[in-house]
C-alpha cells in the first residue's frame, strides 16, 4: 500500500502557488516532525482522525484542548491560548455539525457558533504568526444544483441547499476569510472540502447525526428488537458520496505538506450511490433482515452531491477505503464504543 502521507507529488509542473490566484502547487517546506501543531476539535470524528494520522507519521508535539478547557467561541480565551502556546500549524476541524433535522431546527445556532469559532481561531492564528492553517469545510457549501461532479470552481455560483443553508454560509465565510488573509497579508492558509464522512468516533445520535451513522444505529436497534421494518427519510433517490474519515485525515496532512493556494481542495472518492442503496448496504453489514420503508413526507436534501476530486488526484493523493469495508469498520466502532450510541 502506498503511504500517501509521506509521498511527495510526482507532478513536476506544480510549482509554488501564487497566493493571489486560485492556483495549486507545492507549498513551502513540510511540517517539521517536532513542530508545534494545534488540532482544534480533536475529540470529534475529523479532529481525532487527524491526531491519529499525525501520530502515525511521527508528529509528536500536538496541542489539544477540550471544550471545557478552551471555548473556541470565546474570543478572549482563544486569543490568550494562541498568545501562550504559539502553535506553528493549525488544523481547524472544530465545528457544530448535524444532519438535516439538526440543521433545520437550529439554524441560528449553526450559523452563529460556527462563524464565531472560525473567526476566532483563524484570526488569532494570523495575529500569532502561525506558519500555516488548514480549514475544514463541507461539500454542502456548493450550490444545490451545481454541475456534477462538483469542481472547486463552482463555489458561490448558485443557490445553496435550504436544509443546511446556515451551516454552509458559516463554512463559506471561514473559507473566504482564509483566502482574504492570503491575498491581503500573504499568509499560507488552505481549505479542504470533504464529502460526507463516516468512521471512528462518529455521532450516532438518533436525530442529530448524519445519514450513515444514523442508519447504523437504526438498523442495529431494529435487529435487537426484531422489528419487522425500519423507516428511513425521503424516497431514497438522493445520490451521495462517502469518504472514510481516516482517509480524509491522511489527505489533510498530505495537503498541509504539499499544497498552497486560495482555491479549496475537494476530498472524496469520486464514487456515489443512492441512499436506498446505502441503506441496503448498512442493513447487510449490521445483519438486519427486515423490510426497509421510506417516508416520502420527509426531505431528501440535495438531489446529488458528487465531488470532482481531480485536483487531489493530480497532487498525488487518492482514497484507500472502499465503502463496504468502511461500513464494517464503522459498525465495529459503534459496537465497541456504546457510549457514542447514546449521544
Amino acid at each position: 500500500m502506498i503511504d500517501f502521507g509521506e509521498q511527495a507529488t510526482s507532478d513536476k509542473s506544480l510549482g509554488k502557488a501564487d497566493l493571489n490566484s486560485g492556483s495549486r502547487g507545492l507549498s513551502s517546506p513540510r511540517m517539521e516532525k517536532g513542530a508545534k501543531i494545534y488540532v482544534a476539535g480533536h475529540r470529534g470524528m475529523v479532529g481525532s482522525a487527524i491526531v491519529r494520522e499525525l501520530q502515525r507519521q511521527g508528529y509528536d508535539n500536538i496541542i489539544m484542548r477540550t471544550h471545557q478547557e478552551l471555548d473556541l467561541c470565546n474570543q478572549a480565551q482563544v486569543e490568550a491560548f494562541f498568545a501562550a502556546e504559539k502553535p506553528e500549524y493549525v488544523f481547524l476541524a472544530a465545528a457544530k455539525v448535524g444532519g438535516i433535522e439538526a440543521n433545520q431546527s437550529a439554524l441560528a445556532d449553526f450559523m452563529y457558533l460556527n462563524m464565531m469559532l472560525e473567526m476566532n481561531v483563524v484570526h488569532s492564528a494570523w495575529v500569532g504568526g502561525c506558519k500555516k492553517l488548514e480549514f475544514l469545510g463541507s461539500s454542502c457549501i456548493y450550490p444545490r444544483l451545481a454541475p456534477q461532479p462538483m469542481p472547486e470552481s463552482c463555489l458561490l455560483t448558485g443557490e445553496l441547499e435550504k436544509t443546511n443553508e446556515a451551516y454552509a454560509l458559516a463554512k463559506i465565510t471561514g473559507l473566504k476569510y482564509c483566502e482574504f488573509l492570503n491575498r491581503q497579508y500573504g499568509t499560507d492558509y488552505i481549505s479542504v472540502m470533504p464529502t460526507n464522512l463516516y468512521g471512528p468516533n462518529d455521532n450516532y445520535h438518533p436525530t442529530h447525526s448524519h445519514v450513515l451513522p444514523a442508519l447504523i444505529r437504526r438498523f442495529h436497534e431494529a435487529k435487537l428488537s426484531a422489528a419487522p421494518s425500519v423507516t428511513c427519510w425521503g424516497d431514497g433517490s438522493a445520490l451521495r458520496e462517502f469518504l472514510y474519515v481516516d482517509d480524509l485525515a491522511n489527505l489533510c496532512v498530505f495537503l498541509m505538506n504539499h499544497y498552497s493556494g486560495n482555491e479549496t481542495v475537494n476530498a472524496g472518492t469520486g464514487k456515489e450511490l443512492t441512499i436506498r442503496e446505502l441503506a441496503r448496504k448498512v442493513a447487510h453489514v449490521v445483519g438486519y433482515e427486515g423490510e426497509i420503508r421510506w417516508d416520502t413526507s420527509k426531505p431528501n436534501g440535495t438531489p446529488r452531491k458528487l465531488l470532482d476530486v481531480s485536483k487531489a488526484t493530480a497532487l498525488g493523493w487518492t482514497y484507500r477505503t472502499e465503502l463496504d469495508d468502511g461500513i464494517r469498520l464503522a459498525y465495529a466502532d459503534f459496537l465497541n464504543n456504546p457510549v457514542r450510541a447514546e449521544r
